[in-house]
């Protein structure tokens, strides 16, 4: 591969990026390389990336059978049992073939009755360290715990084509990205395991209703321990059959498809579980195969393994996991879970203060390389889709395109947004929040680099934390949310959680995020079934009659975020990059801002209402409210009407230019949103 002899597009638009030209085209180049090395290979990065069209069980009916086949280089012997052979492990033994991969043909004269949809099925691997287990394949499409010894054993799987005749959906016509993060396992009300079909039965059109655009499916790859949130991967290529099956899964995407809403994957490529009974660990008895050898493949914060990036049958296999999952389910793109881990050495925990943290020796340049070969396949097979990095670090050129010298992401999670709003409801009294820090928080992100924001995800939500209504209104949610209660904190909580919602939807990002239930004020946390808790399933489900009993206040939150979800959307607010700031008060505890043509209002004061208050704005006319927080139907007291109607006014600066103003009834802990009246 020649070196780089042009300035990338990426380094000529930022002067900040200049001083670092040589390592930036270092990047460039590995990733171009080993495209070149993919297109070479196959003809094009999309058909390189056909792993799972090879390996596991295929097809061969020119010679009426199936072939079996798996990437295992150290391995000194591999056998293939089954039910379908009587559990005899060394009965059909695999031959090796190049580059390590072992293979075995079973003909339908032999095993046709045997070898059936459903079948039970295992390897058996003579290690390079001598050891001798039984495996499950890497490429292993489906994998099933035995009830009774809690084991987890592949299964053979070969139903009749799943039928996606009339799914011609388009993720790109979507008008915004408002994402609603879900678990299908924890989506039903009752006590245990939610399925596939109860999620697309109850929880699809309620998120339709809701007027989110996206589902991101949490915990869709296998993976042995439940409480792991899905992020401790055992089996790349099999749906977690904890919820049903893989039909089942496309299913669920294609109702999704006809709801109009797009189902991300939450993608966990940043590593993978340790187990050996149910991953890939060590699976040909070398702790490198799909890791890097010694410290340098573990993440000892996770207590799980690193994959090695570098090495070119272990990006094969992510990049057709990628291709995969879009193609044999439809999803409409990713969030790669845990992208700063993959990039850094020390897995991100160092503060990254200088220019310097993103280009120095801990940088892995291969994880970057094979972040930008994803990015590029997903657009590349799939043109609407979209990839959203879960990414702290603020590494440079994450969501630029990679035709420019850009890692490809479209999307980057507004991570200090929660942080933001845990730190200061945890250790700040409202009244004295730094309303510039808070606008300094929301607005913080490059320009051209899209945001997901978000007020609150899982992470939250989890045992040991707190969502934010728990945070604002803690034990007295047990006792005081009906309607005909009357208490100081519950009001209070009540007003700042529709605050902080609105205010991180309408200024924080491109897009939106919220997890499911959180819209309307979920109580308690997420506790995963264990022996520290008897293995309950208490907190492990989201209670939804809480929302639909007419006497309790969890009603009117989630009747306020369907309000302005609807709002955000018909006025395309998020189309625009940036809001505006039109007023900034410290004294009366105030922010205003315009985006999309709407004028935001925030009086953060938890007393003072200041009739006649004056705010500046771009455009004179006249403005009409078209929500605020503290309306009836939200379960405020509706102190400014509704129906008022504002005419501005011109003031004269001390530059002598004169600016319209507006005034409005601006009410203690209240968020206000009005619309310009057109002539």
């Amino acid at each position: 591969m020649e070196k780089t002899t042009f300035r990338l597009p990426v380094v000529a638009r930022d002067g900040w990026l200049q001083p670092v030209e040589r390592e930036m085209n270092r990047r460039w180049e590995r990733y171009s390389e080993q495209l070149g090395e993919a297109c070479r290979a196959a003809g094009s990065l999309v058909d390189y990336a056909n792993g799972y069209r090879y390996f596991g069980w295929q097809r061969d009916d020119d010679l009426s059978g199936w072939w079996f086949r798996e990437w295992l280089p150290g391995a000194q012997d591999v056998y293939l049992f089954g039910d379908f052979n009587g559990w005899q492990r060394t009965q059909l033994r695999l031959d090796r073939g190049a580059d390590g991969v072992w293979s075995i043909f079973l003909p339908d004269a032999m095993y046709g009755g045997r070898l059936v949809h459903g079948s039970l099925y295992k390897i058996h691997v003579h290690g390079a360290d001598g050891s001798w287990r039984d495996r499950i394949p890497a490429y292993a499409r489906r994998v099933v715990q035995d009830e009774r010894t809690k084991n987890f054993t592949a299964q053979f799987w070969a139903p009749a084509p799943f039928d996606w005749a009339g799914d011609d959906f388009d993720f790109a016509r979507r008008d915004s990205l408002l994402i609603y993060e879900a678990h299908v396992g924890m989506a039903q009300e009752r006590e245990g395991v939610g399925t596939y079909g109860e999620f697309t039965r109850r929880i699809l059109p309620r998120i339709r209703r809701d007027g989110y655009t996206a589902v991101q499916l949490m915990a869709v790859a296998e993976h042995p321990y439940y409480g792991s949130f899905g992020y401790h991967v055992s089996n790349f290529f099999a749906p977690s059959s904890r919820f049903g099956t893989p039909e089942e899964l496309k299913e669920l995407v294609r109702r999704a498809h006809d709801l109009g809403l797009g189902v991300i994957m939450d993608l966990v490529h940043a590593h993978y579980v340790k187990n050996i009974n149910e991953g890939i660990d060590a699976l040909d008895g070398t702790d490198s195969l799909y890791a890097k050898p010694g410290p340098d493949g573990c993440q000892k914060y996770w207590d799980s393994k690193v994959f090695d990036y570098g090495r070119e049958p272990v990006r094969h296999f992510l990049l057709s996991n990628v291709k995969y999952w879009l193609d044999e389910f439809r999803f409409d793109g990713f969030r790669f879970d845990g992208v700063t881990s993959m990039l850094y050495r020390h897995r991100g925990h160092v503060e990254f203060d200088r220019r310097e943290r993103y280009f120095d020796s801990d940088v892995d340049t291969d994880a970057l390389a094979y972040l930008t070969l994803a990015n590029r396949l997903v657009h590349d097979f799939r043109p609407s889709a979209v990839t959203i990095a879960e990414e702290v670090s603020g590494m440079p050129a994450l969501c630029a395109p990679t035709g420019d010298g850009g890692v490809g992401f479209d999307y980057r999670l507004g991570m200090a947004i929660p942080d933001f709003w845990i730190r200061e409801l945890k250790e700040v009294p409202d009244e004295r929040w730094d309303l510039r820090a808070m606008w300094g928080v929301m607005t913080d992100r490059l320009p051209g680099v899209k945001t997901v924001a978000y007020a609150e995800s899982h992470d939250q939500a989890l045992v040991g934390d707190k969502t934010i209504a728990f945070r604002l209104m803690d034990k007295e949610m047990y006792f005081h949310m009906d309607r005909a209660s009357e208490n100081p904190v519950i009001d209070r909580g009540m007003a700042l959680h529709k605050m902080i919602r609105l205010m991180t939807l309408a200024a924080g990002g491109s897009a939106y995020l919220n997890f499911m239930g959180n819209e309307f004020g979920h109580p308690e946390w997420i506790d995963f079934p264990r022996e520290g808790n008897g293995w309950s399933y208490a907190h492990a489900r989201r209670q939804w009659s809480l929302e639909r009993n007419g006497f309790l206040r969890y009603r009117w939150l989630g009747d306020f975020d369907r309000a302005m979800v609807r709002l955000i959307r018909s006025r395309h607010v998020l189309d625009e990059e940036y809001p505006y700031c039109l007023q900034m008060d410290e004294e009366h505890r105030t922010v205003a801002f315009e985006r999309g043509g709407l004028i935001f209002v925030f009086n953060w004061s938890p007393s003072e209402s200041i009739p006649d208050y004056e705010i500046p704005v771009r455009e004179p006319g006249r403005y009409v409210p078209v929500l605020s927080s503290d309306e009836r139907r939200f379960g405020g007291t509706e102190r400014a009407s509704m129906r008022s109607v504002h005419f501005t006014f011109p003031v004269r600066g001390a530059d002598g230019r004169e600016t319209p103003h507006l005034r409005v009834y601006n009410t203690s802990r209240t968020a206000l949103v009005l619309r310009r009246l057109k002539r």
